[in-house]
């Protein structure tokens, strides 16, 4: 009766956890190094065109009136299409304004990480090939 391991073939369930173990522990120690900020504020230049810069403080302007037309007549196609725009400019500004960075770590710490999670991977699909008997 033949046993079936990791992926359907022989043996490798040992590596197969150990792997997942590896690559978790090495995949949260590297997300939970990683610093999340942002520069979004009012001043800050959402695009540019040539030498003009739409700040993210010019793109409340059509907001503004986006929503008084809305609300003067709900049927007014500009000013649905004004607040949409506006809504999605500043959402994109937002986003496109995180930045990601490494906090200050250790060599060893970040070997460590490495060590984990590229390991991890390396012994995940490797526990997938077929365990062949010594």
């Amino acid at each position: 009766m033949p046993i079936h391991g990791a992926g359907g073939t022989r043996g490798g369930i040992g590596r197969f956890f150990l792997g997942l173990a590896m690559m978790v522990a090495g995949g949260y120690l590297f997300l939970d190094a990683i610093q999340v900020t942002q520069g979004f504020h009012m001043g800050y230049a959402l695009y540019r065109f040539g030498a003009f810069r739409l700040t993210t403080g010019m793109v409340l302007v059509p907001l503004i009136f986006g929503i008084g037309f809305v609300f003067y007549n709900a049927k007014n196609p500009l000013g649905w299409l004004l607040t949409a725009a506006s809504l999605i400019m500043i959402l994109f500004g937002i986003v496109s304004s995180i930045q990601f960075r490494l906090r200050p770590m250790s060599a060893f710490e970040l070997i460590l990480i490495l060590v984990l999670l590229i390991g991890g991977v390396g012994l995940f699909f490797n526990s997938l090939k077929a365990f062949e008997d010594a």
